[in-house]
């Protein structure tokens, strides 16, 4: 009796924190599940509720040339950050695992800095030194910027995975006569590839949200998406706005499935 009283009195202690997770949840979740109706409204301009629910605005999306332009030039971006980022961030990870030198510390926080600086700071920095080298408005200057955003992160992941990895394994593989760039590829990647994938879904779906930098440094035929909607904001309150939020919506969700299946792979490949 007295340890059943006891449990209750340890549940509902603990109802308080399950209540502020709850209320916390709802308070982030609740204002894109307002986007997603408000993306079927007919109505010439943002409402909530809306009074009558259409496919409409998905169709006027799909037929207008500068949202598609914009979406095009934001995948394009997204997909070649992704490749960039975790192709660099990969390498740095790996480098910093194997060395543990008195640098590593150093370059790891040179690594995690645009994580810790304001964005805008960097985006200032980016456009007058893009404006040096004739890169704003171009999707390469774009990449690049992303790239650095997005970099802190792959490294996190990739680090991550290495830590849970067996290097003996690696080195036996040099032993027998492997190079160590083959040893990497055919030993060390395919153990860690779940930790790469996760790093990669995070990277594109950084670049594909990212809005303070594309302010800065894209416009005209290389306007992103975030950069289109912003300008959009601005001159008009378009209701195409809730269907590229939507959108951008379900790809991110999409993407942040995948990172997590990824994880847990990764983790039970590592148990």
């Amino acid at each position: 009796m007295i340890r059943l009283k006891q449990s209750l009195m340890d549940a509902v202690r603990a109802s308080w924190l399950y209540v502020l997770v709850l209320a916390t949840m709802l308070f982030l979740v609740l204002p894109t599940l307002i986007v997603i109706p408000m993306s079927l409204s007919d109505a010439r301009y943002l409402s909530f509720p809306p009074k009558s629910l259409s496919f409409e605005p998905f169709f006027s999306y799909f037929a207008s040339l500068e949202w598609r332009s914009a979406t095009a030039v934001s995948l394009i971006t997204a997909t070649l950050t992704m490749v960039l980022a975790t192709t660099l961030g990969t390498a740095a990870a790996y480098s910093l695992h194997v060395t543990q030198s008195r640098l590593s510390g150093v370059l790891r926080g040179l690594l995690m800095a645009p994580m810790i600086v304001p964005t805008i700071f960097i985006a200032i920095g980016l456009f007058f030194v893009y404006a040096r080298m004739d890169m704003n408005n171009t999707i390469p200057g774009l990449v690049l910027a992303h790239t650095l955003l997005a970099l802190p992160y792959v490294v996190i992941n990739v680090s991550a995975g290495l830590r849970s990895y067996d290097m003996t394994q690696e080195q036996a593989a040099c032993i027998l006569g492997a190079t160590r760039l083959r040893a990497f590829f055919d030993v060390t990647l395919p153990q860690i590839r779940f930790s790469v994938i996760a790093a990669a879904m995070f990277a594109f779906a950084i670049s594909l949200d990212e809005a303070v930098i594309s302010l800065f440094i894209s416009g005209g035929d290389s306007s992103t998406l975030t950069k289109r909607m912003f300008s959009s904001l601005r001159s008009e309150i378009d209701p195409l706005i809730a269907v590229v939020a939507t959108l951008m919506t379900l790809l991110s969700i999409t993407m942040l499935c995948i990172s997590i299946m990824a994880q847990r792979k990764a983790k039970r490949a590592a148990a």
